[in-house]
């Protein structure tokens, strides 16, 4: 292992210390204000962390990943269907203490504002509306109709890319699911934030108060009902740390060359023998790995297409509830590992 790798793969969760940028990478807002990222410290036991405690990082793609932590580029990272390319995020994030993984699931009518905020100006205007009826009918004691305080942060919302921007003292970790299913525009329209690491919100650089409160994703506080905030200064959102982004693909397309550099591209080879194995122990224990050795030979060789969660499937019912009654094994293969192509 080099001595550059932050990422071993089969670590437990620890504060590393980042290497300094190059310096093509290093962001103005180093030394804004930082926001207050959530830890995973405490939440080791969480079910939250299952994908990441679970997860076998294949020892052929460290180059790839320590290459985008320490670049500070994104990886993108292409595979066949049911892969563990999604999966692979949650390992680093857990491993390194880069906080919960915030998701952008794209498809093909997502656009680059719906990864950055939301701006409920529907709502805005009832809300005003409302205000504005309801000091129509109050009674007037010689004063005029009061006028409230424009609470527009209310109505924003950063998403996954706009929070993962969010100056912090670590990068924050994101995955950006099935770009390759994305308008052919999005690659294009990515290309100033990732070499930038900043964008503005025109509703907010309009408004009269030049710090205003918003909401954020944060998918440790969503799992627990409640809801998080930052505050927003002149309108601007600029990292302090590029975030770790993991963008997925499963080879669909290709994409502009711009775009291509400013990724670390690595593709993800179908699992090994010894990789299915590894993660077959993880998730149903060592005996049932030997037990479905066959099993996991036969996936491996087979010239379908098929994903390890569907073999994980088959297993569960063969050998961890069933006891290894083979009886029924040819049909429950058959009904639960029907080739993808």
């Amino acid at each position: 292992m080099t001595t550059w790798h932050l990422f071993k793969g089969q670590g437990d969760p620890s504060t590393v210390d980042f290497p300094a940028p190059p310096p093509w990478r290093r962001f103005a807002m180093r030394d804004a204000p930082l926001h207050n990222m959530v830890e995973i410290e405490g939440h080791y036991d969480s079910p939250y962390w299952n994908p990441a405690r679970t997860y076998r990082t294949p020892m052929r793609i460290l180059d790839a990943i320590n290459a985008a932590l320490t670049l500070r580029r994104p990886l993108l990272l292409t595979g066949r269907p049911g892969s563990g390319k999604s999966s692979l995020i949650y390992r680093v994030a857990y491993e390194l203490s880069l906080g919960p993984v915030l998701v952008w699931p794209v498809n093909s009518r997502t656009t680059l504002k719906d990864g950055l905020y939301d701006y409920d100006a529907i709502a805005r205007l009832q809300e005003r509306r409302l205000q504005h009826d309801g000091d129509a009918s109050a009674p007037q004691s010689g004063s005029e109709p009061r006028n409230m305080p424009d609470d527009i942060g209310r109505f924003i919302t950063l998403r996954a890319l706009g929070t993962a921007l969010l100056p912090s003292s670590r990068p924050r970790a994101l995955l950006i699911d099935e770009i390759d299913k994305a308008d052919p525009d999005l690659p294009n329209d990515l290309l100033n934030i990732l070499e930038d690491g900043w964008f503005e919100i025109p509703e907010l650089q309009r408004h009269e108060s030049p710090e205003v409160q918003v909401r954020i994703a944060d998918p440790i506080a969503d799992r627990a009902d409640k809801t998080a905030y930052t505050v927003i200064t002149r309108g601007r959102v600029s990292c302090a740390e590029f975030p770790f982004i993991v963008m997925t693909s499963n080879g669909e397309r290709e994409f502009p060359q711009a775009f291509q550099r400013r990724c670390i591209r690595v593709d993800l080879a179908p699992p090994t023998e010894d990789d299915v194995c590894r993660i077959v122990a993880a998730h149903l224990g060592e005996s049932v790995a030997q037990d479905a050795l066959g099993n996991i030979q036969e996936f491996v060789n087979s010239e379908d297409v098929a994903a390890t969660d569907q073999l994980l499937n088959a297993l569960y019912i063969v050998h961890a509830l069933n006891g290894g009654n083979l009886s029924d094994e040819q049909r429950i293969k058959d009904l639960l590992m029907r080739p993808l192509t």
